[in-house]
């Protein structure tokens, strides 16, 4: 009976010693970060052209004004001027921050 509890006993050593051991491989190759950094890239561009898809059939465009870098504005139903960034977000703007449309 002493030489199966210690063979038990043992085996549960080795057992736990093993788990132990068995760590997880981190991925830090290069290809892993740019399929990252690009999935990224697609993701923002998609929310962009959805919200400035959308912006164009509900919302009214405003001609003569555009936004702080050369952006198309918007005027939502509630009468607030917004453009739309790089990663598909609104960015609502005061009167006062429209600039003239170069022409």
């Amino acid at each position: 009976m002493k030489k199966v509890l210690g063979t038990a006993l043992f085996a549960a050593v080795l057992f736990v010693a093993g788990q132990a051991q068995a760590q997880e491989k981190k991925d830090t190759s290069s290809f892993t970060h740019k399929v990252s950094k690009t999935a990224t890239k697609v993701g923002n561009k998609t929310s962009e052209l959805a919200v400035k898809g959308a912006s164009t059939v509900v919302d009214k465009q405003y001609k003569g004004k555009c936004g702080p870098h050369g952006e198309t504005v918007y005027i939502n139903n509630h009468s607030k001027y917004y453009y739309v960034d790089k990663k598909g977000h609104k960015v609502y703007l005061k009167e006062s921050e429209l600039m003239d449309k170069k022409m």
